[in-house]
């Protein structure tokens, strides 16, 4: 399983609220709710923003409330792969459960930068910067990971099964 996008770069203590202002939580559709995605932030993301772009961030991201629209919003956005130096513990969980790809590598978050043309192969952890050449080494998901993410979230793998 692998990504290839350009890269969205943040900083530390990304925030849930940041991440999709509390102020649109009561819209239900993730396509509309994900138009607000970053704006408080990075105003211009979502008219930027591809399918098949990473985000790259450094510590604690994801941090604060622990609602799942936060990772739900990246995804319908069009983002393929979070890296960053550490995820807030409960972001980390509601990614892999909605089937948002996540990796932690400190060196790659800190030495990748915005705009920059990034893979990412999951079954080996192993992220290319395309744009300078450098390769870094991340934490591999293991293999019932990568089958969530590869069923698009919990609910969907538990319902193949």
């Amino acid at each position: 399983m692998q990504a290839k996008g350009r890269v969205f770069k943040y900083g530390d203590n990304v925030d849930t609220d940041v991440i999709i202002p509390a102020r649109y939580l009561a819209i239900a559709a993730p396509k509309e709710l994900a138009e607000h995605c970053m704006e408080d932030i990075d105003r211009d993301f979502v008219h930027k923003v591809k399918a098949g772009d990473i985000m790259v961030a450094n510590k604690n991201f994801g941090c604060g409330s622990s609602r799942e629209h936060a990772p739900l919003v990246i995804k319908v956005s069009g983002i393929s792969c979070v890296i960053a130096e550490t995820f807030a513990r409960i972001f980390y969980r509601n990614a892999i459960n909605i089937g948002l790809p996540i990796i932690e590598c400190p060196e790659a978050a800190k030495d990748i930068k915005d705009g920059d043309e990034v893979q990412v192969d999951f079954d080996r952890g192993t992220i290319y910067n395309l744009t300078t050449g450098k390769q870094y080494q991340g934490q591999a998901f293991p293999e019932f990971m990568q089958k969530i993410i590869r069923a698009e979230g919990l609910i969907n793998y538990i319902n193949e099964q």
